[in-house]
């Protein structure tokens, strides 16, 4: 094992699969030049060249659009989006294009494309920097969507979504690229719709991924201390989603809360709420817990941001009242 940044692991990823396949390229503003925004493509331009690491104008959705029709032509691009909020600039690309080539075609054109960058919040960068599109993107048939949390997760299913012969929104955080964790050696991969079981635990089962994840890291740290022994699930991938490792651990524990940075309405939690209370109700012992940001655009005001999202208190607090304590 080596020790790497989240942003190393990212660039490794991709260096690997265009060393591997001549067919991929990455293209993205500040992606060759400045060596990434996040510094997540350093060195790529010096090693590929410019036919393949490009950096574009500010026009997201031409060159997603650039993006998804070069895989007609047998590319598989790496298109990356500075942040996610800016992705609705070329979000018609994605929906109406992307995720239909394959059925619109009756199979002849698959569209193997990775659109990846930041989403959810990362400090106070206001309400249109801040938003979680996990669950709109998941919401459309035809597209695939990872959300890793730590460097190893980040480099294996980064390498996966790039072979994979369908478009993949492949999400990050600007407050993950400097974290470090172990990373194999040589060759491998994760499978997509694969979750991780982070931690075991036998009284409360908590679901969560991306980011917000470590919130439920230090709540378990802490609620140890009082002897509740929380499992911790990462989905790693929203969609496809790995049901069974949820329900298993449901089935286990009898109580679930989900954690997730999005709003409250019509979310990933949701989606989890209602399959876990359809395959595993009669094993539930308490109803469903789940921890969002509040229903409102994110504050700018540190003191606002810290009540908006999410964190380990909130955690330990819906911990203890499915335990009824």
């Amino acid at each position: 094992m080596k020790t790497l940044q989240f942003r190393e692991a990212i660039a490794e990823a991709m260096s690997e699969e265009m060393r591997r396949d001549e067919s991929v390229y990455l293209m993205g503003e500040e992606v060759a030049e400045y060596n990434g925004a996040y510094k997540a493509s350093k060195g790529m331009l010096d090693e590929f060249g410019p036919e393949r690491v490009l950096d574009t104008p500010i026009a997201e959705l031409g060159f997603a659009g650039i993006g998804v029709g070069s895989t007609m032509t047998g590319n598989r691009p790496i298109i990356e989006f500075m942040t996610f909020n800016f992705a609705l600039v070329g979000i018609d690309q994605i929906i109406n294009n992307a995720a239909k080539i394959r059925q619109m075609s009756g199979g002849q054109f698959p569209c193997p494309i990775v659109f990846r960058g930041p989403t959810a919040s990362a400090g106070q960068l206001a309400a249109t920097h801040s938003q979680a599109f996990e669950s709109w993107y998941a919401n459309c048939p035809g597209l695939k969507v990872v959300v890793p949390s730590n460097p190893k997760d980040a480099k294996g299913l980064l390498k996966s979504a790039i072979r994979d012969d369908d478009p993949v929104i492949f999400m990050e955080s600007e407050q993950m690229y400097g974290d470090k964790g172990e990373v194999p050696e040589g060759e491998y991969t994760i499978p997509l719709g694969v979750a991780d079981l982070r931690r075991e635990g036998t009284d409360v089962t908590v679901v969560s991924f991306g980011k917000i994840i470590k919130e439920a890291d230090k709540a378990a740290e802490q609620l140890a201390e009082e002897g509740i022994s929380l499992e911790i699930i990462d989905l790693r991938t929203v969609k496809p989603m790995d049901y069974d490792a949820i329900v298993n651990s449901v089935k286990k524990t009898n109580r679930l809360v989900i954690l997730e940075e999005a709003w409250p309405f019509g979310n990933v939690s949701t989606e989890i709420t209602f399959h876990v209370q359809k395959h595993a109700f009669d094993y539930l012992d308490a109803p469903i817990e789940r921890i969002n940001t509040a229903d409102t655009p994110a504050p700018y005001s540190p003191v606002l941001l810290k009540e908006w999202l999410p964190d380990a208190q909130d955690v330990v607090d819906a911990v203890k009242k499915v335990l009824y304590k």
